[in-house]
């Protein structure tokens, strides 16, 4: 059986560092950080007080007053990154087969400030258990693709999947093999996260994973740096439309790219940590690149999982190095993190965004906040540090990697005929 192709006709984008799409690549070209002082809640006596939230954004601007009680962050988030991408495909809702439309969706955690909003309330109560009628449809993580397909009328397939912070590489990859099989001529994917709430942040805190630089927050994500002391919590969402070849070019749809490949592993190796030898990314790397049929001398860049933690850079740089070999120095390796700080189950959404955005301008975003060597760093690699580099970009790779040992790999391609 021939496999169909697959392209990404549109994309949406609400992160720390732009709340569209336009505004997102101009943070990324112009090395922006989008972390900053925690205004949702008081910090004050948490170990680390910043993150990277979304900045201005209003629910109401985007839903009813009563529709934006019903919807938990993540879902808004979905939402406004969803309506962007569908929006930017410019395909004719009324004239899709909304049976083959899906939406695959990816998030890590969910509703957690409504868990959290709803548990608190009772624990402060009198002990009778009084619950919001929304709590449960508000918190479950399904209910993001749900609510997109509702309000579109999107009848396909329609599932979140959860892999921590791969989850959104899941879903893309998943959407791929649905539509290469035949099964959709349309999906939407992508992902949402917000966990920047009391219990995100007191929990990412008591694993110590998070970065505590509370004197200079707009520094504190910086992958590959020597002085890096761990990732910054981000929110938001990406959305991208991935959409049959033929159906594509026949309606004369804007293409962004191809998406030819997608591959998966596990570390099976530690609830947290990654292989200190990243035998487990080494692999998911491998069966991107034997699933898009290319040769690793053909990547030109490749936005990494990079999440400024001590032993996560250092184990997957080693990783390329294993399967890139000596074609690694004339790859622009970069870690849009620095940026946005760590979106969770979001980030392979809005990574796989910067890598297709990085083919279309011929521009990689740079690696910002890089101060101080790393001597376990290979220093031949190319880490596009503290400011973006022009450069032909053909072939694009995205990491991402989830607590638990997932591993997902997407390789995007510039479209030829």
């Amino acid at each position: 059986m021939k496999l169909k192709r697959v392209v990404v006709t549109g994309m949406g984008a609400l992160t720390p560092i732009g709340n569209n799409l336009s505004e997102y690549w101009d943070g990324l070209k112009n090395g922006k950080s989008g972390c900053a002082p925690i205004t949702y809640f008081d910090a004050e006596k948490f170990k680390t007080k910043f993150a990277c939230e979304v900045k201005n954004f209003v629910a109401t601007d985007f839903f009813d007053r009563k529709e934006a009680r019903k919807l938990d962050r993540f879902a808004q988030y979905a939402l406004v990154s969803s309506n962007e991408a569908i929006e930017d495909s410019g395909f004719d809702l009324e004239k899709v087969d909304k049976f083959r439309v899906g939406v695959i969706w990816g998030a890590g955690i969910g509703g957690l400030e409504t868990f959290q909003n709803e548990v608190l309330n009772f624990a402060n109560g009198d002990g009778t258990p009084r619950f919001n009628p929304f709590f449960i449809p508000k918190m479950i993580a399904d209910i993001a693709p749900g609510n997109i397909s509702i309000k579109h009328g999107f009848m396909g397939p329609n599932y979140t999947t959860v892999s921590a912070c791969a989850s959104s590489a899941n879903a893309m990859i998943d959407a791929l093999n649905y539509i290469r099989l035949g099964h959709c001529d349309i999906i939407i994917t992508g992902g949402s996260e917000a966990a920047v709430t009391i219990a995100g942040m007191g929990g990412f805190n008591a694993m110590h994973a998070l970065s505590t630089r509370n004197e200079s927050p707009e520094t504190a994500s910086r992958p590959f740096d020597g002085t890096r002391d761990g990732f910054v919590l981000g929110e938001g969402g990406g959305a991208l439309v991935l959409e049959e070849y033929e159906h594509a070019k026949a309606r004369g749809a804007k293409i962004y790219a191809e998406v030819i490949g997608g591959g998966m592993s596990s570390d099976a190796y530690h609830m947290t940590a990654p292989h200190p030898e990243g035998i487990g990314v080494e692999r998911v790397m491998l069966n991107c690149l034997r699933d898009a049929d290319i040769k690793p001398e053909e990547v030109d860049a490749i936005n990494t999982h990079g999440t400024s933690t001590p032993l996560g850079d250092v184990a997957e740089l080693k990783a390329i190095k294993k399967v890139f070999g000596d074609h690694t120095p004339n790859i622009n390796i970069n870690s849009t993190k620095s940026m946005t700080g760590h979106l969770l189950g979001a980030a392979g959404a809005i990574e796989a965004i910067a890598s297709i955005l990085a083919m279309q301008h011929n521009e990689v975003p740079p690696t910002i906040n890089h101060t101080t060597v790393d001597e376990n760093i290979d220093p031949s690699f190319n880490l596009t540090l503290n400011k973006s580099q022009k450069r032909e970009v053909n072939i694009a790779m995205s990491n991402t990697f989830g607590f638990g040992g997932h591993n997902a790999c997407v390789i995007f391609k510039k479209i030829d005929a």
